[in-house]
C-alpha cells in the first residue's frame, strides 16, 4: 500500500492557511517534507504535525514550545517526557488565561461605570439644551 502524500497547496486548502505559512513552519524545522526537484512532498506525519502546530498555536503555545514537544516525542516515543512537559505547559497557560480573564472582568466593570457616567452626562447636556437656564 502506498503512503499518502500531500502537496503544499492541498495542505494549505485543508487547513485554510497560506503556502507561505507552511514554508515558514518548514523553515522553523517543524515540518520536514521530502523534495522532488523544487516540489515539496508532505507525508501523513507532516500533515498531522501541521494540525498539531495549528492547534498548539490556538491554545497559546509558542512555536518553540511546539518544537520542543515534537523533539520530546521523537526522542521519547513512550510519551512520558512529552506528557510531563505538556502538563506543565498547560498549567502555565491556564494560569495566564485565568489572569487575563480576571483582567478582562475588571476592565469590563470599569467600562460599564464609564459608560453609565457618560450617558448621565449626555442626558444632563441634552436637558440643558432643551431647557436652557436663563
Amino acid at each position: 500500500m502506498k503512503d499518502t502524500t500531500y502537496s503544499i497547496s492541498e495542505l494549505s486548502k485543508e487547513y485554510d492557511i497560506t503556502p507561505r505559512t507552511i514554508r515558514f513552519y518548514e523553515d522553523q524545522e517543524l515540518l520536514a517534507p521530502q523534495r522532488k526537484g523544487r516540489t515539496r512532498i508532505y507525508s501523513e506525519r507532516d500533515r498531522v504535525r501541521l494540525k498539531l502546530i495549528l492547534r498548539g498555536k490556538r491554545l497559546g503555545f509558542s512555536l518553540s514550545e511546539i518544537k520542543e514537544l515534537f523533539e520530546l516525542y521523537d526522542t521519547d516515543p513512550g510519551k512520558k517526557g512529552q506528557l510531563h512537559y505538556l502538563l506543565e505547559k498547560i498549567k502555565e497557560h491556564r494560569a495566564t488565561l485565568e489572569q487575563q480573564l480576571q483582567d478582562i472582568k475588571v476592565v469590563l466593570d470599569e467600562m460599564k461605570g464609564l459608560e453609565k457616567e457618560a450617558k448621565k452626562s449626555l442626558e444632563e447636556l441634552e436637558d440643558q439644551w432643551l431647557f436652557p437656564v436663563a
